[in-house]
């Protein structure tokens, strides 16, 4: 072991000084391999910054809440569209009749979506604004923080009383002084009195922020709209008790909603139960071809970074063809001369990597600040780090093993002869 440590060392100072000893032609090696690596972490990097953000966005569905609406959100090849098309919609007395049949349910809550609505504020007003009317137990369903005010206490939903919770993007909008408080607001032509603001979410990946919303009590919202309409998305929102598995309250939840609609156990259901998990599982499909897409691409300008690192390798061996003679015929181990130039092939490749990740990690700080606000968290993970570190590892000993055989076996004779 201390032969080799030793052997190893003088191979790297070897390598070292044949690296200095030709600056430019070092540097143009290290291009097709900084190029390589670069590309495939940088997909990598930007791709986990995605997946991270898509991931937390579904989570914010909620993973113990199921959504009992018309429309499944994901469908199958050759799905009977004709069929949910004529489902009725899912309604207040249904959500009520839930509530009292389910037994593993901890929450359950009605919403609806009226969207593209324009919120006013004496001579302020902003536009796109989604509306939900929501019944009194959707804050232990959808999680929000109020910076300000109250949620809605169960008579002021029972009556529909005109009170309203504004979204960050609504409040800062209406009241950049931040005094959105008892204030009134007028949607649709009807005044209502600002109760509480909630705190900025930022953009999400599925539209479940709360930034550009307004809830209001649902039975209010009658006033407004007729909720019997699928412009509008009703759902039932259901969340599990503690201690209850998702798959449990899902079965209860079938077979009470069926109970419901007075379905024959010969009939199909006429609803929809989606979970966060759906959209989970039809996102990592994508994912990994994102990957392999970033493999393919970085694949492609690493392996002419090789050739690149190989062609100057096999100059190399010829340049210093004599001086491996000289080595030989002073007793240098054909493994010697083999471990100088595979050194020496890997540690062009690691320099070039190094480059590329140092690049990538200052990308990724300037990638924080433009989109660290919307949740996007652009990292260089030790996990690409290492693959990084790898790839360049592997890349530098295959470009150079067949130049590093042939020094290592050339005649000393013949290479101390040679004028390479």
């Amino acid at each position: 072991m201390r032969i080799f440590l030793k052997l190893f060392s003088e191979s790297i100072s070897f390598a070292l000084q044949a690296l200095r000893a030709n600056k430019l032609r070092t540097l143009l090696s290290l291009l097709g391999i900084t190029i390589g690596i670069f590309s495939i972490i940088a997909v990598f990097t930007a791709t986990d910054a995605l997946e991270n953000k898509m991931r937390a966005d579904v989570a914010s569905l909620g993973n113990s809440v199921v959504y009992v609406e018309k429309w499944p959100w994901l469908f199958g090849d050759n799905y009977p569209w004709w069929k949910f098309v004529n489902r009725p919609l899912v309604n207040q007395k249904e959500m009520t009749e839930l509530n009292r049949k389910l037994n593993t349910s901890g929450a359950i809550a009605f919403v609806a979506y009226i969207n593209g609505q324009v919120v006013k504020y004496e001579s302020n007003a902003v536009e796109n604004v989604t509306v939900l009317p929501i019944s009194y137990e959707y804050n232990k369903i959808k999680n929000f923080e109020l910076v300000s005010g109250r949620y809605f206490t169960e008579s002021e939903v029972i009556a529909g009383r005109p009170v309203a919770i504004l979204g960050d993007d609504v409040s800062s909008s209406l009241f950049p002084n931040g005094d959105a408080m008892d204030k009134t607001i007028t949607i649709k032509g009807k005044k209502l009195t600002v109760i509480g603001t909630m705190k900025r979410e930022g953009k999400s990946m599925v539209e479940n922020s709360s930034d550009d919303k307004v809830m209001i009590p649902l039975n209010y919202a009658r006033s407004l709209v007729n909720l019997r309409s699928e412009n509008f998305g009703p759902q039932i929102l259901v969340k599990a008790k503690e201690g209850i598995t998702l798959t449990e309250m899902k079965d209860e939840l079938r077979g009470a909603m069926r109970g419901v609609r007075r379905l024959q156990p010969s009939q199909d259901d006429n609803f929809a139960l989606n979970e966060a998990s759906l959209i989970t599982n039809g996102l990592q499909s994508m994912f990994d071809t994102i990957g392999i897409i970033g493999i393919f691409i970085g694949g492609l300008s690493t392996v002419v970074g090789a050739f690149g690192i190989a062609n100057i390798m096999f100059v190399s061996v010829r340049e210093r063809t004599s001086i491996i003679g000289i080595q030989k015929s002073l007793g240098a181990k054909n493994y010697f001369i083999l471990l100088q130039f595979l050194v020496e092939s890997i540690l062009l490749c690691l320099m070039g990597a190094l480059v590329g990740l140092i690049l990538i990690f200052f990308l990724s700080l300037l990638a924080n600040s433009s989109f660290g606000g919307d949740g996007f968290n652009f990292t260089l993970t030790l996990n690409n780090l290492s693959l990084g570190l790898v790839i360049a590892s592997i890349t530098g000993l295959v470009s150079g093993f067949i130049p590093a055989y042939m020094a290592a076996h050339l005649d000393p004779v013949e290479a101390i002869r040679s004028n390479g």
